[in-house]
């Protein structure tokens, strides 16, 4: 029997290197808005024998969300394992100077789809026989000029500990993973003038994460 995974923030970084990897043994269904990334994230894939379905959708959109989660129950009735990387990342700015936008957007991106897409996912988790779901920790909470990102991270993370905690018992597993210091584009916007050859690459980062759980 195929085992699936689904990957949310697919398209690039962590959660395009983590769909590569899972691809070895899984059909990804790669979720991101990027289409570009997508396809080639798709090629990818194919030129190493594995498959994925791709779902160029908004993680916000929450009637896109349902429809995707029943498409995915309707063709194989569960998934083996979510890893959810979608993240926005605001402009770092002055706690004094923060912008409602950006507020608006991290909450909806960071929190609220986290929120909608823990119960969409659960039942197909649920329907696994070893049902796993991912998230990833970037402790920046509190640090200078990270008030939008850090808060609304640490509010994600919040919620997987918490039903990381509930479902200890019966599952799903939920794992809170740490990431190395990697060279993406989210941390570039945040450290522009750090040395990225001193960086874990994202490829290396996956299969390290993986082999974790």
């Amino acid at each position: 029997m195929t085992k699936i995974a689904l990957v949310t923030g697919a398209s690039r970084g962590l959660g395009a290197a983590l769909a590569e990897a899972l691809a070895d043994d899984h059909h990804v269904v790669a979720v991101a808005r990027t289409v570009g990334g997508l396809e080639d994230l798709d090629d990818r894939i194919a030129a190493k024998g594995g498959s994925a379905t791709l779902a160029p959708m908004d993680i916000t959109n929450r009637p896109a969300m349902a429809e995707l989660c029943r498409s995915i129950h309707d063709r194989w009735g569960r998934v083996d394992i979510w890893a959810h990387t979608a993240i926005h990342a605001a402009p770092l700015t002055p706690t004094a100077h923060l912008d409602a936008k950006d507020m608006e957007k991290s909450i909806a991106v960071n929190v609220t789809a986290t929120s909608v897409l823990i119960p969409f996912v659960a039942p197909l988790l649920e329907a696994s026989d070893a049902p796993r779901a991912l998230f990833f920790d970037d402790p920046q909470a509190g640090k200078k000029f990270f008030s939008a990102y850090g808060a609304t991270k640490a509010a994600q993370i919040a919620m997987a500990r918490s039903w990381a905690a509930e479902t200890r018992r019966n599952g799903p597993k939920v794992f809170i993973l740490s990431p190395q210091p990697m060279p993406t584009a989210t941390r570039a916007r945040f450290f522009p003038g750090e040395d990225r050859e001193a960086l874990t690459p994202v490829t290396e980062t996956a299969k390290a994460l993986l082999a974790s759980i």
